[in-house]
């Protein structure tokens, strides 16, 4: 079987959530692994050949900037999109990941986006 999808890493501590986000991007073509909580998450971004993260930003005990920031430290070519409910994280968050949306954004966004991590495609 050829494999041409990108490995792509959910955290998220909302189980719910979570779940959706796996089958929305399973059917967009992506293979996914999932982590319920930041240091799970770090745990499987240091072990696997992951090629992107869609990280929320709140959860308890390591928010999603603390968790984006050791994942920079450990492969900083690894985009990053963090998902939060709240609009207007501050510079020091936004400023480690890739790119920043809002979960209200809805799935075509947030498959929109990935895509443009992984994909960049030549405007000229």
């Amino acid at each position: 079987m050829k494999q041409n999808s990108h490995l792509v890493l959910c955290v998220d501590d909302e189980q719910i959530g979570l779940e959706v986000r796996k089958i929305l991007l399973e059917r967009a073509g992506y293979r996914v692994l999932t982590a319920s909580n930041g240091p799970a998450g770090l745990e499987v971004f240091s072990a696997e050949p992951v090629e992107a993260v869609v990280l929320d930003y709140s959860m308890p005990g390591m928010h999603g900037g603390e968790v984006a920031a050791r994942m920079r430290q450990a492969k900083p070519q690894v985009p990053i999109l963090l998902l939060s409910a709240y609009i207007g994280l501050s510079a020091d968050v936004t400023d480690v990941v890739d790119l920043y949306m809002t979960k209200g954004e809805g799935a075509p966004i947030l498959l929109e986006k990935l895509s443009s991590l992984l994909d960049p495609v030549s405007t000229s």
